[in-house]
């Protein structure tokens, strides 16, 4: 992802969820950025562009011993 979609989604985050979420970019790959909560990674947030309609799509696993 470019710099500056990752300053969006990080301010998307901060304002729907949590002042504390940050979103990073992903050594190593450009379809995707890392989301965190301070400095607990939470999962990932992939560039969904197909068809022509730009979309973001998050992905977080629950382990069951955090529940």
């Amino acid at each position: 992802m470019k710099p500056e979609e990752i300053k969006k989604l990080d301010a998307y985050f901060k304002r729907m969820f949590n002042p504390a979420m940050v979103v990073k970019a992903r050594p190593r790959k450009d379809d995707s950025a890392e989301v965190y909560a301070g400095d607990e990674f939470l999962g990932v947030v992939f560039r969904d562009d197909e068809d022509g309609d730009l979309s973001y799509n998050f992905s977080m696993a629950i382990l069951d011993v955090d529940l």
